[in-house]
C-alpha cells in the first residue's frame, strides 16, 4: 500500500512566495526568440525554459509582442540610455549616441533579433519615440529641448534604418568610425541650443536663455 503523499497541485497565476523576475523570464525569451525566431516561440516555450506558468507571462507581458517588445527595449535602453550615454559630458553627446548605436547594432545576436520582422521594426519605432526621445528631452534642458531631441531622434533613427533595418550600400559600407566621422557633426547640429530671435526674445522679457543643465556646447 502506497502512503505516500500526493503531490501538490501546481497552481495557476502568480506563484505565492519569492515569484521569479521579470527579468528572468526576459532572458529565457530572449535566447528562445534568437534560436527560433518571433514566429516559432510561444509563451508557453518561454514559460517552461522560464519555469513560470504561462499566466505569470501574461502578467507582466500582456502578449508575445508585449514580451518581445521588452527583450529589445531593455537591450536599446541599457545602451542607449544609460548613465554611460546619457550621464557624461553634454558636449561628448553627440560622440556617444553615435557610438552607442553602432555598438548595439554591431552586436550578432541584437541585429539578429531586429532582423525578425514587422514586429522588430514596430519596437524600435516605439522606442525612439516613447522612451529615448523623452530622455533626450530631460536630459538637455531648456526651452527648445523637444526640438533639439526631435532632431537628434530623427538622425539616429535614419542610421538605424539606412544601415541595419533596410540598408543602403554606401552608408551599410562605412565602418562605426567613419559613421562616427560622417554624423556627429550633423548630431552635434541637431542638438546645439537654437539662437533666440529678435522677437522670441522681445515676447521673452528680453531676458537671457534659459540654457539647462544639458545643453550641448558647440
Amino acid at each position: 500500500m502506497n502512503n505516500s503523499a500526493p503531490a501538490p497541485a501546481r497552481t495557476r497565476g502568480r506563484p505565492r512566495g519569492n515569484p521569479p523576475t521579470r527579468e528572468s523570464i526576459v532572458s529565457a525569451a530572449r535566447t528562445l526568440f534568437l534560436q527560433r525566431g518571433y514566429r516559432g516561440t510561444t509563451l508557453r516555450a518561454v514559460a517552461g525554459a522560464a519555469g513560470v506558468d504561462p499566466a505569470l507571462i501574461a502578467y507582466h507581458f500582456g502578449s508575445k509582442k508585449g514580451l518581445f517588445a521588452d527583450v529589445m527595449q531593455f537591450q536599446c535602453a541599457n545602451a542607449l540610455a544609460g548613465d554611460d550615454v546619457l550621464g557624461g559630458d553634454p558636449a561628448t553627446l553627440p560622440d556617444r549616441l553615435i557610438d552607442a548605436v553602432t555598438d548595439l547594432w554591431e552586436d550578432a545576436d541584437f541585429l539578429q533579433l531586429t532582423a525578425q520582422g514587422q514586429e522588430a521594426a514596430e519596437v524600435i519605432r516605439e522606442y525612439l519615440e516613447g522612451e529615448l526621445l523623452a530622455r533626450l528631452v530631460e536630459f538637455l534642458g531648456g526651452r527648445d529641448a523637444t526640438a533639439r531631441a526631435t532632431a537628434a531622434v530623427t538622425i539616429l533613427g535614419g542610421l538605424i534604418y539606412t544601415r541595419y533595418l533596410n540598408p543602403l550600400p554606401t552608408p551599410a559600407s562605412l565602418t562605426p568610425s567613419e559613421t562616427r566621422h560622417v554624423l556627429t557633426p550633423a548630431l552635434r547640429a541637431a542638438l546645439a541650443q537654437r539662437a533666440r530671435t529678435a522677437a522670441t526674445s522681445r515676447a521673452g522679457g528680453g531676458g537671457a536663455p534659459n540654457s539647462g543643465g544639458g545643453a550641448v556646447r558647440s
